[in-house]
């Protein structure tokens, strides 16, 4: 195959009249001494034809199976942007695809599949048909955001304001889910909503969320922990587990004054959903989100018939489609307010792609700490 400085050089237009220019290029012909190709935009960074990625070549443990590569540089098409990644997270979806638990299309590609669906970006260069402008900071869910570089479909993207956070801007994937999580649960000021896994990242952001509706919420957790304040984040009430001395049902009973929960936003699954749903008023709604335990919950039919209840499984809504141009008002004020410093956002690490190991190993085993990212 040409190299891209041959392609380039070959091209009807002026390579230099277009705006690109390579490092250590011979400028009649376009022939580079060096055995990597570099091209830049004026006034910003060179791009190489070879980045670093964690990639993996088969399904299994994430920690089995990753590993940092070098891979080319990808090429954008007709409405693709190429993006210098600055951030990206780590989230157990991204796990869920390094195992090939989810259905088509999301499905990895061999060999050398990049890790990684969610993160943030800097515009380097558009294909035909993109308005977005270089330089721009946008946020994505797609693939292979564990990279230093990305194309990404252009419909995908999420424009940020200039100066955004990028260690929030590559978890924009986490308040989308909670906001989305919270407009499902269906709970009004004033009710109650119980969240499992209370010190994960998204339910801290639904509490946040919820405190500014006037929603109550019990936060169900395995221990207390002093290094977080779930009250200060917007709990109304905390139910540790590891020191309940009644019943989950009599405890949640007695929080809501005998109203009973509205809604639930379940992390866990197990038991301890079990017997969450059975706190349900009439008429109120489960909705899934995760599943930590590795056991069931149990239900008659006549414990959901007789109460009207609901439940209900949250996907991410941009994990299989892109946003739609009626999302774009809703997705403005996500970004608005994940943004504001008063937000809280715990953030457990942030490493190069060289730490993938130590990244990926907290995420999976101290995800108490707080989100693990990448930052490029």
């Amino acid at each position: 195959m040409a190299s891209l400085a041959h392609r380039l050089s070959n091209l009807p237009i002026p390579i230099f009249a277009s705006g690109l220019r390579f490092r250590d290029a011979d400028a009649d012909t376009g022939a580079c001494e060096s055995g990597r190709v570099q091209i830049a935009w004026p006034d910003r960074p060179l791009l190489e034809t070879a980045m670093k990625a964690v990639v993996f070549d088969a399904i299994g443990s994430p920690q089995d199976v990753l590993y940092l590569g070098d891979l080319p540089m990808p090429r954008i098409g007709d409405g693709e942007v190429l993006l210098r990644m600055v951030s990206a997270s780590i989230n157990p979806g991204d796990f869920l695809f390094i195992q090939n638990l989810y259905p088509e299309p999301k499905k990895p590609h061999f060999p050398r599949q990049i890790a990684g669906n969610h993160g943030a970006g800097i515009v380097e260069a558009v294909g035909a048909n993109v308005a977005l402008k270089p330089g721009t900071l946008v946020a994505f869910s797609y693939y292979n955001s564990w990279a230093e570089y990305a194309a990404v479909p252009a419909a995908w993207l999420i424009p940020l304001p200039a100066g955004y956070p990028v260690e929030r801007a590559g978890q924009m994937v986490n308040p989308i889910t909670a906001w989305d999580l919270l407009a499902d649960s269906r709970v009004q000021p004033g009710q109650w909503l119980a969240v499992t896994a209370g010190y994960s990242s998204v339910s801290t952001m639904v509490m946040q969320f919820a405190q500014r509706r006037g929603i109550n919420v019990i936060a169900l957790v395995r221990r207390s922990r002093d290094r977080l304040d779930l009250k200060g984040l917007g709990a109304t009430a905390i139910l540790d587990l590891s020191s309940l001395k009644v019943g989950i049902r009599e405890a949640v009973m007695d929080m809501t004054d005998g109203a009973g929960l509205n809604g639930i936003i379940d992390n866990v699954g197990g038991p301890v959903s079990g017997e969450l749903i059975r706190t349900l008023a009439m008429g109120g709604q489960m909705v899934i989100n995760g599943g930590m335990s590795t056991e069931r919950f149990e239900l008659h039919n006549f414990d959901v018939l007789l109460s009207g209840l609901e439940i209900r499984a949250n996907i991410y809504r941009y994990f299989f489609l892109p946003p739609v141009e009626a999302d774009r008002p809703v997705l403005r004020e996500i970004v608005d307010i994940f943004g504001q410093p008063d937000f809280h956002v715990p953030v457990g690490g942030i490493h190069p792609l060289a730490e993938f190991e130590l990244a990926v190993t907290n995420s999976l085993d101290r995800a108490d700490l707080g989100k693990q990212i990448f930052r490029m």
